[in-house]
């Protein structure tokens, strides 16, 4: 009896020394998460494009954001100043513009975690000081209500203080695990008692208050950082409290939508679709994500699976993107912004596509992965990543999409009547919630490449890096992957060094990869290869093992549902999990991106231009340029149309609108030369 209690102590004792701690996610007591978060750092890009745009990251991205947020352009550590005490002046900037700045200082912890640059970690405690002198005695900090003095604490949900409540615990959280300091973590604890002793007791006003739901993740966060259940109680509130109130204005919701629009109309374990501001939902979701990895409710799991599906199945970009229109209703009628309309209706000109909803979408799957340990969640993540989130932020890292459009056709839209969409990124956007969270996402990449698996490791995503991680058993493990992806579909894994019992290695295939090979030491692995799955490789793994993996990069044409109107009989490229476009610069001068067709008797050649576009794969291939096309009228009278072949340069889709203004499309209709020769 005696050795059984102690292989049971010493069972749950490994369980709770070896968890990781200081991942982006603290999974270490997940007991509902199969796949669980590395360590910060413990994953660092050495080659290729991942260790090219954190180096951007790092030397473009972080310092420019710095100089705006923190001088008189950004504005917000002025609003702390001013809250302090510190600086005379009035608050500037949207009402999220506290959260904005916990972005940026988040993403300067993933560049430290990175390059260990101790400089940059005092000049974030000097503004973490800042913040704290800012905060109220009682924890309450929104420098945009405090500087404003005809606005009372949650007196509305367009002050959007829950969106700025959630970065904070998560960025404090973060601040945390990388530094190990609690100057931040104090702050935030602060913040959050206050939250609590105001919304736990669901008076009638505050019930139905919250909306903009990133507080969920920041209090999950918190609750697995420090350990107080209240923080995973009030977490859990806020979504229980969506639905169960009656949906018409009052004096908290005067002056912004209601109903789906803010996911306040049906209960979250009843939800069946994807409704409303694509930001809010997905942070929405990730939170109920967050809180079902803690509780394992089924409700909840269930409910996500739905939703899941619903966007990814049903309303998701080719490009991964998501929040088809800026303006637009839901399916019962309630007035919505920037989200979510019905399945299918997928407009190219007028996607609306906001960064952060692109970017929402890759943490959302993120969390899905990390409970179903199911690749597919991986691929979204992935073509997120290379497609619809780096679109949003120029080559040299200082100019900004706010959304992210399929097509853009000179002179078709008033932009004067827009405040977000540009026919060009700008190196300074007033609602300035996007940068902050693409630059984050960017700089923490390398943490979501590799997860731990209940004996072993799984390959989320693929690029040049070295790991140092440690098992979930508490061995040792250190491996380094090399490869030219995703321009290339060679990857080398190098076994450096690992503990000598078997464990597994979980690779994943990709969706778009039909035919892959997986060898170790040069001999066939001989394990099940499937595309949308993960790889098992189980075995005793040694000092200097060698896995090679061989991802075909065929250049594909992608065609969308028959029900998406807009892109019936056109096609995209793709090439791995990079989708292209073509743009004017690649035309001959004066032709309009509508007159172009794809010959689908083209052949398409990738090559590789180390000096183009910061370097990419380019697609080469002809086109028919239509030279009768006229749209002088609605409609026109058409005979056969008389085309001209033109050979083009197709370039990644995120890589466009850095050669100055362009029209571009990644739709496009194609000609499948001779039609009509067989009869039925």
């Amino acid at each position: 009896m005696k050795k059984v209690i102690l292989v049971i102590l010493a069972s749950f004792l490994a369980h709770l020394s070896w968890g990781q701690e200081k991942g982006i996610l603290n999974h270490s007591n997940s007991e509902y998460v199969k796949l669980k978060s590395i360590n910060i750092g413990d994953c660092k890009w050495t080659e290729g494009f991942w260790a090219d745009k954190f180096k951007v990251a790092e030397k473009s991205m972080v310092p420019y954001m710095g100089e705006l947020l923190c001088g008189d352009v950004g504005h917000a550590l002025n609003n702390f100043k001013i809250a302090a005490g510190l600086k005379e002046g009035t608050h500037k900037g949207m009402h999220w513009h506290d959260g904005d700045f916990y972005k940026w200082l988040e993403a300067c912890m993933y560049v430290y975690a990175q390059n260990g640059d101790e400089k940059l970690v005092e000049q974030v405690d000097e503004y973490i000081s800042i913040i704290a002198q800012a905060q109220e005695k009682d924890g309450y900090l929104q420098t945009q209500t405090q500087l404003r003095s005809n606005v009372d604490r949650y007196e509305n949900r367009k002050f959007h203080e829950m969106y700025n409540s959630g970065h904070l615990l998560t960025s404090a959280c973060i601040h945390y695990r990388v530094t190990g300091k609690r100057n931040f973590l104090d702050v935030a604890v602060k913040h959050a008692d206050y939250l609590y002793s105001v919304f736990s007791p669901q008076t009638k006003y505050y019930s139905r208050f919250g909306f903009n739901q990133t507080q969920i993740m920041g209090l999950v966060e918190l609750y697995r950082t420090v350990g107080d259940k209240r923080y995973l109680e009030l977490a859990e509130i806020f979504i229980n409290n969506r639905g169960k109130s009656k949906v018409e204005h009052n004096s908290t919701t005067e002056g912004y939508p209601i109903g789906d629009m803010v996911q306040e109309r049906t209960p979250f374990r009843e939800s069946e679709e994807a409704v409303g501001h694509a930001v809010l939902a997905l942070y929405y979701y990730a939170g109920a994500a967050d809180v079902y990895a803690e509780t394992g409710e089924k409700a909840l799991i269930d409910a996500l699976d739905r939703l899941w599906s619903d966007v990814a199945e049903k309303k998701m970009y080719v490009t991964g993107a998501v929040g088809q229109a800026h303006y637009g209703a839901s399916t019962n009628k309630d007035a919505i912004q920037e989200g979510f309309i019905d399945a299918y209706m997928m407009p190219n000109m007028t996607a609306y596509n906001e960064t952060c909803a692109n970017i929402c979408n890759s943490m959302f799957n993120y969390r899905m992965l990390g409970l179903h340990g199911k690749s597919k969640y991986a691929d979204v993540m992935e073509l997120v990543l290379y497609n619809s989130a780096l679109s949003g932020i120029s080559l040299e890292g200082k100019d900004y999409f706010y959304s992210n459009p399929l097509r853009m056709i000179d002179g078709s839209r008033d932009y004067s009547k827009h405040n977000t969409e540009l026919p060009h990124r700008a190196p300074y956007l007033e609602c300035f919630c996007c940068p902050p969270n693409l630059v984050r996402t960017i700089a923490k990449v390398s943490a979501w490449a590799y997860s731990l698996s209940e004996n072993g490791l799984s390959v989320n995503l693929y690029g040049g890096n070295q790991l140092e991680t440690k098992l979930l058993d508490g061995s040792k493990i250190k491996l380094k992957q090399e490869t030219a992806y995703p321009w290339d579909g060679a990857i080398n894994i190098t076994m450096e060094a690992c503990k000598k019992a078997p464990f597994e290695l979980l690779l994943r295939i990709p969706e778009w990869a039909e035919t892959a090979s997986i060898k170790v030491n040069g001999v066939d692995a001989e394990v099940a290869i499937e595309s949308g799955s993960f790889a098992r490789i189980e075995r005793k793994w040694k000092k200097g093992d060698v896995v090679t993996i061989d991802f075909p990069m065929d250049i594909t044409l992608v065609e969308g549902h028959s029900r998406i109107e807009e892109v019936r009989n056109q096609v995209a490229i793709k090439r791995g999990p990079v989708v292209y476009c073509v743009e004017s610069p690649d035309l001959p001068e004066n032709t309009s991106i509508v007159n172009l067709y794809l010959s689908g008797e083209s052949e398409l050649n990738a090559e590789y231009k180390a000096d183009f576009l910061g370097g990419v794969t380019t697609i080469s291939g002809d086109i028919l340029l239509r030279k009768d096309s006229k749209d002088t009228k609605m409609y026109s009278t058409v005979s056969k149309p008389d085309f001209e072949s033109y050979t083009t340069t197709f370039v990644p889709y995120f890589s466009w609108s850095n050669r100055g203004d362009s029209e571009m499309t990644v739709f496009m209709p194609i000609v499948w030369g001779q039609l009509g020769e067989k009869k039925l």
